[in-house]
């Protein structure tokens, strides 16, 4: 099975996950749909869109490399225009443009609040909405969120309240659109890392270079989400998925692969619950 000649709109595919699953597609043949803010470089931030789109083609892939501001309903829905334009639909929705600030009520400014909420939640209400007429044609359409259960832990808002309520308001998405359209065939899912990921997230703004060590791959869920847009979309819908559990009840069983380094003990990421247990071998801390 392959995506190939599918068209994925993949939201922040200029660099880290969402290019991964890009690059992911891609080799199959697929065309993604870059739908990024950045055009030009960033003094740390690796990539534009004019870069993932060399790599996209290089992997195999067309690309479409569009700036696209997710706060802006103007910017979201002429992009999915020229989308179809450019590829005649839109089978998959990859809803991956987020931002975060862990801070408490007292230190959280308004300003980034609101970044946080136009971005994470209603920036993938908005895609999903502006996707959703193409997703109706199409013969197996996904939309996945790349946010987290919804574990209304005490322990997951304490700390950072407002990130978890933007995060959240994600997969709230989730939980209503795969109820909404799954008469329509529209599979809605949700996938989330049991540990950090290597991104610049990490690097930059949570853990530093060390904390790198104690991550996992981006490929850990570029693989994931390939494995789910495989799937059949009126079968498959309202999952809350964590990547190396799905990913072993898919076949796999290397998970040291993954890994940045294999001999560092990996980091936990928020919000995975309790009751999710690794896959067999897998050690987290």
């Amino acid at each position: 099975m392959s995506l190939k000649g599918k068209t994925l709109f993949v939201t922040g595919a200029s660099r880290g996950i969402g290019l991964a699953i890009a690059l992911r597609a891609a080799r199959d043949g697929a065309n993604i749909v870059i739908a990024a803010k950045t055009a030009e470089a960033h003094p740390k931030l690796p990539g534009t869109i004019y870069t993932a789109a060399k790599e996209i083609e290089a992997a195999g892939g067309q690309a479409l490399p569009l700036v696209v501001d997710v706060r802006e309903e103007a910017s979201v829905q002429e992009a999915v225009e020229k989308a179809v334009a450019q590829f005649g639909g839109i089978d998959i929705c990859v809803n991956n443009a987020s931002a975060i600030s862990l801070t408490g009520t007292l230190s959280t400014d308004m300003k980034r609040y609101d970044l946080m909420h136009q971005i994470n939640t209603r920036g993938t209400f908005l895609t999903s909405k502006a996707c959703i007429p193409h997703l109706k044609k199409a013969e197996n359409p996904h939309v996945l969120m790349l946010s987290p259960p919804l574990d209304m832990s005490p322990r997951w808002f304490g700390p950072h309240v407002a990130y978890t309520m933007a995060k959240f308001g994600m997969s709230m998405c989730v939980l209503g659109m795969a109820e909404e359209f799954k008469g329509d065939g529209i599979a809605f899912n949700a996938l989330w890392p049991r540990t950090g990921i290597a991104t610049a997230a990490i690097q930059f703004a949570l853990a530093g270079e060390e904390g790198l060590r104690h991550c996992r791959t981006v490929e850990i869920m570029a693989d994931a989400a390939h494995a789910i847009f495989l799937k059949p979309s009126r079968d498959f819908s309202g999952n809350f998925l964590i990547d190396d559990t799905f990913l072993y009840g898919e076949g796999v069983r290397d998970f040291d692969q993954y890994k940045v380094d294999p001999a560092a003990a990996l980091m936990p990421d928020f919000f995975v619950p309790e009751s999710s247990v690794p896959p067999p071998g897998v050690k987290i801390g």
